[in-house]
């Protein structure tokens, strides 16, 4: 974050020096920044001399600065009366509403007296201040700048133009122009090279832009001293994150928490520890960041970053409710916390809470204005929830001599984060180019996704198939329902029924065969990068047969960026009755194979993936045979409401017609989010 913090540099203005030697020791003791000692002595020296204006002027700038600036701007406005046209005493009681932070009551009072005295240094040293506490940095610079214009040399100025410099480019930033506010930070160079918040502020925008090289350089360019070179290590672990190299920022956070003890600084000390575990967290390293965090919490209690450590680390085991249990606890030490606002909103969207997660993330707008993660966490919740349309186009062709061309119109409307209707229409012509038996099928279909609990969906399709081949045709009806929930952490459950009729090729259409499948699919997680997937379904056809299908997967995530993910898959298919010389439908099929999965970026708005398994089948009694299966695909945003997916698979896995089966398939689909907010807007709101 940039430094909001606005020191000020109050001023004696022109106390004439009456050679009153006895009160030397009280402006040396203001001069100091001892206010509650210099309090102390000018109480005891107006005791004896009440009517000295110095001593009077001096006594309350010592009470403002101590802490009471109510009180002084009290004793400057009664001094006023005495002295209505003194300048010393109407300049320190227009101070004295900057200590009490009425900025609004001061403006016009400044302005009014820079006017009357345009060449007073400290009038309109006073009225730059002014205007940079109300944010009004443009106004505020040009009067610093005629402030150090009549005073050249006066350091005072120098250091609040630098930290008007500071608000200003801090208001850039929060408006994304990264450009204007690295310009700002950077003339701060001419009064003060090398300044460490300044470069601070710089590694900051590096960081916010991901420019991560840009960010390490910079820290580099902060560590002339051992005490900082552990702030600069801290960072550069930070921008190896930030730039997606987690092992190199574990290697540079272990180094700093090694130099670390070398020092006695407990701020820069927790900041080290923190950025230690965090750098564990993000190498995944949960159990060895458990143990520093339960070794930590013994030193810090209730303190807002070790609250903070364990609620990352909940987010990164999926553990949503501890997390917003710990984002809890630091909101009622801090309301303002940035971390507390904008990690419960996080912790709320992953838990499944939208509504709770949209205003919290607009909470932390309201603190944090422009906040770059909050507008994009509120933006991704709001494209999660656009209606949207999607054309998807297919060609597909086999070593039977059968090729299919289709075409599928999604609709989605959601009409809240609970509801959610869908429409579709598919076309399919499928034909043989031996035989020349040719079919069509159109199938249309309307669903409804209902969220019953944040974690529990019900989810169910109705339809009808109408196919027609030679001079006939049929229709049948199409229904989908499932039950999806998440029963435990990091797992996830799908019971459902679907009843559907086989579309596959002409010479199946024809037959008009309805399958009613009944089946689960579940998926473990954990947090040692492995994974195990299952599908079991059981089907019923409208031809007396019966199938069931197991198959089931245990993966290992290799990356995450990109995402390299690889495993192996076993399948068994066993048919009731066998009928080769109409389709596929063999005693028994087990395949094993083992596969490899790779996602990731090729620019900004270009996404693609490539898969390829291989492996072994066999078909009841007879000899293995080696099976290969692919697939890759491109995505494009073309516009953040518009995108296209172009994809390519082949298969020669045994399929519904045959072993010995090679499929290939090639498409486009192309999705359109066509509103800009969501439907229900207002209720977000």
């Amino acid at each position: 974050m940039f430094c909001k913090f606005f020191r000020y540099f109050f001023f004696f203005v022109s106390i004439p020096i009456l050679a009153q030697q006895n009160m030397q020791e009280g402006f040396q003791l203001l001069e100091t920044g001892k206010f509650q000692e210099a309090e102390n002595f000018f109480q005891s020296y107006l005791t004896k001399h009440p009517e000295n204006k110095t001593a009077n002027i001096c006594y309350g700038r010592a009470v403002g600065l101590s802490g009471e600036p109510q009180k002084a701007n009290e004793l400057f406005k009664n001094l006023l009366n005495s002295y209505p046209d003194d300048f010393e005493v109407k300049i320190n009681y227009y101070e004295s509403f900057l200590w009490d932070k009425k900025y609004k009551e001061a403006k016009p009072l400044f302005k009014k007296l820079v006017t009357a005295n345009p060449t007073n240094f400290g009038a309109v040293l006073g009225y730059a201040n002014t205007l940079s506490n109300l944010e009004e940095y443009a106004s505020a610079l040009e009067y610093i700048n005629k402030a150090i214009s009549l005073e050249l040399f006066n350091t005072s100025a120098k250091v609040s133009r630098k930290y008007i410099k500071l608000g200003y480019a801090n208001a850039f930033v929060n408006n994304q122009n990264y450009n204007k506010g690295k310009e700002l930070l950077t003339q701060v160079f001419k009064d003060f090279p090398e300044d460490k918040e300044v470069l601070l502020n710089l590694a900051n925008i590096a960081l916010i832009t991901k420019e991560k090289d840009s960010a390490v350089a910079i820290y580099k360019r902060l560590a002339t001293s051992f005490k900082d070179s552990i702030t600069a290590l801290n960072g550069i672990a930070l921008a190896n994150h930030i730039g997606e190299k987690e092992k190199e920022a574990l290697r540079v956070a272990t180094i700093a928490k090694s130099k670390i003890t070398r020092i006695k600084d407990s701020t820069l000390t927790a900041r080290t520890n923190e950025r230690y575990v965090q750098a564990l967290i993000w190498n995944q390293k949960f159990k060895t960041s458990r143990q520093e965090i339960d070794s930590i919490t013994k030193k810090y209690t209730n303190v807002n970053w070790v609250l903070a450590l364990k609620a990352t680390l909940g987010m990164y085991t999926g553990d949503f409710k501890t997390s917003i249990k710990n984002y809890d606890k630091i909101l009622e030490n801090d309301t303002t916390s940035f971390d507390g606002n904008l990690g419960k909103a996080n912790a709320l969207f992953a838990s499944g809470k939208v509504i709770l997660a949209y205003k919290a993330a607009n909470k932390t707008l309201e603190i944090y204005t422009n906040q770059k993660d909050a507008l994009g966490l509120i933006k991704k919740i709001e494209m999660q929830y656009l209606p949207s349309i999607e054309e998807h186009f297919a060609y597909t062709f086999d070593n039977g001599n059968n090729v299919a061309y289709s075409t599928t119109t999604t609709a989605q409307i959601p009409f809240s984060t609970k509801f959610m209707a869908t429409a579709s229409y598919q076309y399919r012509k499928t034909e043989n180019t031996v035989t020349n038996n040719s079919a069509k099928s159109h199938v249309a279909l309307a669903g409804l996704t209902y969220k019953i609990m944040p974690n529990v969906a019900f989810k169910s399709i109705i339809g009808v198939n109408a196919s027609s081949y030679d001079t006939e045709s049929y229709s049948q009806p199409i229904l989908d329902v499932r039950l999806t929930t998440k029963p435990l952490k990091l797992q996830n459950l799908e019971v459902g029924y679907q009843r559907e009729v086989q579309n596959f090729n002409a010479d199946l259409i024809e037959r008009e065969i309805v399958m009613n499948h009944y089946g689960f699919n579940y998926n473990l997680g954990t947090n040692i990068n492995l994974g195990w997937y299952s599908q079991f379904i059981h089907t019923e056809q409208s031809d007396a047969n019966a199938r069931d299908l197991f198959f089931t997967s245990l993966y290992y995530s290799l990356l995450r960026k990109p995402a390299v993910k690889v495993g192996v898959n076993y399948q068994y298919i066993g048919f009731k009755e066998q009928l080769p010389n109409i389709y596929f439908s063999p005693e028994s099929y087990n395949v094993v194979e083992i596969f490899a999965e790779v996602r990731g970026k090729i620019a900004k708005k270009t996404q693609y993936m490539a898969s390829m398994a291989t492996g072994s089948q066999k078909v009841e009694n007879d000899n293995r045979t080696t099976i290969f299966r692919a697939e890759t695909g491109l995505q494009h945003q073309f516009h953040e409401r518009f995108s296209g997916n172009l994809y390519g698979k082949y298969s020669n896995i045994a399929s519904a017609t045959a072993a010995g089966f090679e499929f290939t398939e090639i498409g486009i689909k192309l999705k359109w989010l066509f509103t800009k907010k969501p439907l229900f807007y207002k209720q977000l709101k």
